[in-house]
């Protein structure tokens, strides 16, 4: 019998700001004036970035895990560090387990450490190898919280922080732990700028998620991280779906059919059929082959106008983030905090003739309350690694 699964807490932070209200409100106003236009790499491309503006604070209680990707996520955390030291007292901290999902982990910190090697023949006194590895994250907010039960990071690029909603009911359906910190947290660093631009998926200007015009991803940065519980009521983890189609090393299968059996996957582990779903957030990319199979896959499965806005147009791609971060925003406006109001899609207008009609949202739509609501997000990743989750709110 599963049980219900209550995404008690929610910590976020991005470019849009940290915390959820002010997350929130530049969501639904399209506010993108903190978005970093004409970034240069090299000598002569330019792109958009999604870097964050605020102050981030040294770890200086864990100067072995002091890294620009854990200092995120300490913005994050301390936001529902409450919640996680009541459930802690409740449960016990052997009790409370730690997933996390990130691609890179530190790895500027170990980049910056190598140059500074070439220049000095030393590394820097407070360099240590837990900044870099994968798990340096999870650990990091274990030793944090206080969290004393299962704790690893997942790292399958776009899909890592998505995933983390799988991998942590289980550990709650196996009785491993009555409670889980969940979530993501990627950074930007050299490695993913130059890598993203080698392959020339980065977009020259604005970001245009199924548009016609439509050339690139704009890179992101952010944390959002939750604390699940087996607890009715509130916004609920209905269902994940995962599939692993090994299409291409980066491109996506051109017909999604891994798309497509992640989300048939999350709707079947959810109990409701495609009409349930009331908003889906789709990957929704930027790219050229991502919006096109995406497109098809929505269209296929979804044979009603099913509301739609990819939100990577103003938080960026946050990548091993980027999951946590869109399952996020579902819980924003799930959440009884804030009137329901769907966030709209940015892009220029211009459709694509070699793509279906979708009914992507031009303006907030305000959901009425008291009734029980089903929303869907979606995150893809190289290798065909591919992961959807179905978030609810029941009366």
């Amino acid at each position: 019998m599963k049980h219900q699964l209550r995404l008690s807490a929610l910590g976020m932070v991005n470019v849009l700001g940290q915390n959820p209200t002010e997350i929130y409100d530049k969501l639904i106003n399209l506010d993108r004036s903190v978005i970093t236009q004409n970034f240069k790499i090299g000598m002569d491309k330019i792109t958009s970035l999604a870097a964050i503006r605020v102050d981030l604070n040294p770890l200086t209680e864990f100067p072995d895990y002091d890294c620009h990707n854990n200092r995120i996520a300490a913005i994050a955390l301390e936001s529902i560090f409450e919640p996680i030291k009541k459930a802690i007292d409740l449960y016990g901290p052997a009790k409370i387990g730690v997933v996390m999902g990130t691609s890179t982990s530190g790895v500027q910190a170990t980049t910056d450490a190598l140059r500074y090697f070439d220049l000095k023949g030393a590394f820097p006194e407070n360099f240590h190898y837990r900044q870099h590895e994968i798990n340096g994250l999870a650990d990091f907010i274990a030793k944090k919280t206080g969290a004393q039960g299962p704790c690893y990071s997942v790292s399958t690029a776009c899909s890592s922080s998505a995933k983390v909603f799988g991998s942590a009911r289980s550990l709650l359906e196996l009785g491993a732990c009555e409670a889980v910190i969940l979530g993501g947290c990627d950074s930007l660093c050299d490695l993913t700028i130059q890598g993203f631009s080698s392959l020339d998926a980065l977009c020259r200007g604005d970001c245009l998620p199924f548009s016609g015009n439509r050339d690139g991803l704009m890179l992101g940065e952010g944390a959002a991280i939750f604390l699940l519980e087996k607890k009715s009521g509130g916004v609920q983890l209905m269902g994940v779906g995962e599939s692993q189609d090994a299409h291409h090393v980066s491109a996506p299968h051109p017909e999604g059919r891994g798309a497509t059996a992640a989300m048939k996957e999350a709707l079947l582990d959810a109990g409701l059929l495609p009409k349930q779903i009331d908003y889906l957030n789709p990957h929704g990319t930027g790219t050229f082959l991502n919006d096109q199979m995406e497109a098809w896959a929505i269209k296929k499965l979804f044979d009603f106008p099913l509301p739609l806005s990819s939100t990577k147009s103003l938080t960026g791609h946050c990548l091993g983030a980027a999951g946590a971060i869109e399952a996020g925003i579902l819980w924003l406006v799930l959440s009884q905090r804030f009137e329901k109001r769907l966030p709209p899609h940015f892009w220029d207008g211009q459709k694509d003739p070699e793509l279906p009609e979708l009914n992507l949202i031009e303006e907030p739509i305000c959901l009425p309350d008291n009734q029980e609501l089903y929303f869907q997000s979606n995150s893809f990743a190289f290798g065909g690694n591919n992961t959807s989750i179905v978030l609810g709110l029941r009366d």
